[in-house]
């Protein structure tokens, strides 16, 4: 199966970004990809955190929500929309940072909200992702019919989460061939740890792996560490993009994963 990783430095304007995600579904759709998956806050890296609250929109409805469904039937693609705020019933103050599916029909199968609030301060970087989004609670799988022959089961994960390997586990367990990290890491974490976290989840769970990330500096003066990442089941980099916006495409072949997990049996799940 071809899978597209779309690689962004989003601005601070929400039609700018979701315009680029445009471009990009052209990009994957041209090289075959079957699945798009977008970077944790694709459609706003705003001046402040409270900018999320602004443009929340109840799940389900919403013209962001509306336009990744048309772009994912136009395309005819499975599409990963990497992290959008979305309005908390009851709660004006925080959003969920929520993952939303969308299959080439256009619908939204599901859902993940990111359990792992980013927490980090060293003096001069300060950030608390709790101050204006909820936690969610429940790791997500769901199923994708490839071209291949193969039905992939695909576990969802966001950026922060990548640093509890309990959750990949769990991940694991529930049949996971393939995890998804969209990101946003800051470049100060990001050139110390990104690679090897990516590749240890990959290699701990036997699983392929895709980080669809934030890559330059933006509006807001943030910068963002970039190398959306495929790392295959023996822990491997297979593709990388350092920076800019660009269409990361590899093959993600379910018989490697076999292999693998039959010479090394160390997962303690139903064989795939």
């Amino acid at each position: 199966m071809k899978a597209a990783l779309l690689q962004m430095v989003s601005a601070a304007d929400v039609q700018t970004n979701l315009d680029t995600v445009a471009e990009l579904m052209v990009q994957a759709h041209a090289q075959g990809a079957e699945l798009a998956v977008l970077p944790e806050y694709f459609c706003l890296m705003g001046h402040q955190d409270t900018d999320k609250l602004h443009i929340a929109e109840p799940f389900g409805q919403g013209p962001m929500q509306r336009r990744l469904s048309e772009l994912a039937q136009q395309h005819g693609l499975w599409l990963v929309a990497g992290s959008m705020p979305l309005a908390v019933p009851g709660d004006s103050q925080h959003v969920s940072n929520s993952c939303l599916v969308f299959n080439p029909a256009g619908e939204c199968v599901t859902r993940y909200d990111k359990i792992h609030l980013f927490h980090f301060d060293n003096g001069k970087e300060r950030y608390d992702e709790a101050r204006v989004q909820r936690a969610g609670d429940s790791p997500v799988c769901f199923d994708l019919p490839s071209r291949d022959g193969h039905r992939w089961r695909i576990g969802l994960s966001i950026c922060f989460d990548v640093r509890f390997p309990a959750l990949y586990q769990q991940l694991a367990r529930m049949g996971a061939h393939l995890v998804l990290v969209p990101s946003a890491f800051t470049h100060t974490t990001g050139q110390s740890h990104w690679e090897l976290l990516m590749r240890a989840r990959a290699l701990d769970n036997l699983v392929w792996l895709g980080a669809a990330a934030q890559a330059g500096v933006h509006d807001n003066g943030r910068r963002t560490w970039g190398h959306s990442i495929w790392v295959d089941p023996w822990g491997q980099v297979v593709a990388c993009q350092p920076e800019h916006a660009a269409c990361v495409v590899t093959e993600l072949n379910m018989q490697v994963l076999q292999d693998r997990r039959a010479q090394m049996p160390a997962l303690n799940t139903a064989s795939v």
